[in-house]
């Protein structure tokens, strides 16, 4: 087998050895009901707010079909406004994100503005839209990018929000991808279009299974990238000559140095085309993914330990990382929030991997 057959091989070993069909699962995730009942409601849960539709607002936009919330805050103080613009375009380039229109800025007396943008297709006339699992947890992912900027608090549009760190922006989101499959919250959205009944018992335990297979080789191609980005923004005056007169040779010795041979887990992106660094805005910084996974999967095993989807604990996490945006040092907020610095152990047991480390 080479290398550029694992994909492949191991998705198909992954379908017969745990019997999962993420297709078929469509039905069970139907779009207003996820974005109400599974990402509002989380929010209400963790952080006291309330979402109200303003069909007025959204006749001004640029296109029908987008939807705008009105925010608030458990005070009853407006909190500022959310803009889901959800389904694909011809015209609209693909893929998810959340951007800010108006930042949070006390200084100004301004309320933050925050988009989330998807692209899922569109239902035919008179039928729901439904989601494949992949979209359902990107819908809670970039809502959690919305909450950073909905729940920051400052004096300065430019320290609040997600104008943070390149390495942290993806903490909050990761975070919230985790209450999609909450116990409480997965029973009151996730249920059958047609006949409402639950998503069947056992469903979500075997999709995490298969997503644990091939953990190991994920994480070593993964690894091996970033190690190559830093490698060649490390490089030096007297070194940059010899490494670009040989890209190859370069990224191999890196690799083999680390304990990686290349000719069985290739990296993720190798040098000729590895387009996060050179032209992505994420040179020296590849390694943001996983280290935002480390904060992530720390700070929900905090979450756990105390409860889970508790109002007292969005209170927390609000306070101490949410609301401080760049106002102070991320790894300062994260203390005050845990009580420690994070630890690489959680996201072991979360990939599977805490025997191998051990």
């Amino acid at each position: 087998m080479a290398p550029w057959d694992w994909p492949a091989l191991s998705a198909a070993y992954a379908r017969e050895e745990f019997a999962v069909d993420a297709d078929a699962l469509r039905p069970y995730f139907e779009l207003d009901r996820v974005l109400t009942e599974g990402v509002f409601a989380a929010a209400t849960a963790l952080y006291g707010l309330t979402f109200a539709e303003r069909p007025e607002l959204a006749r001004h936009l640029y296109r029908p079909g987008i939807r705008v919330f009105e925010v608030t805050g458990e005070d009853g103080a407006g909190v500022g406004l959310f803009v889901a613009d959800l389904f694909a375009r011809p015209t609209k380039s693909g893929g998810a994100w959340m951007h800010t229109v108006r930042d949070m800025a006390d200084a100004l007396g301004e309320r933050p503005v925050v988009f989330t943008t998807m692209n899922v297709p569109a239902p035919a006339a008179g039928r729901p839209a439904l989601l494949t699992l992949d979209e359902a947890t990107t819908l809670f992912h970039e809502f959690g990018h919305a909450l950073h900027g909905l729940l920051a608090r400052g004096e300065y549009a430019s320290l609040t929000g997600t104008n943070v760190p390149r390495d942290v922006v993806e903490f909050p989101s990761q975070v919230n991808e985790v209450w999609l499959r909450e116990p409480s919250l997965l029973a009151a959205y996730a249920r059958h279009v047609e006949s409402g009944e639950p998503l069947p018992a056992g469903t979500l335990e075997r999709l995490e299974a298969a997503d644990l297979w091939g953990e190991g080789h994920r994480t070593v191609e993964y690894l091996g990238a970033a190690l190559v980005d830093w490698a060649w923004h490390s490089l030096t005056e007297e070194t940059v000559d010899a490494a670009t007169a040989d890209p190859a040779a370069f990224e191999r010795r890196v690799l083999t140095e680390a304990g990686i041979d290349p000719d069985l887990v290739p990296p993720r992106y190798g040098t000729g085309y590895f387009k996060h660094i050179f032209g992505g805005g994420y040179a020296a910084g590849y390694y943001s993914y996983v280290w935002a996974e480390v904060l992530d999967a720390d700070a929900v095993e905090w979450f756990r330990e105390h409860g889970g989807m508790t109002r007292e604990n969005g209170r927390r996490f609000a306070d101490e990382l949410l609301s401080r945006g760049d106002t102070r040092d991320l790894l300062e907020s994260y203390r005050a929030f845990r009580g420690r610095d994070a630890e690489l152990e959680p996201l072991l047991r979360r990939r599977g991997l805490a025997d191998a480390a051990a």
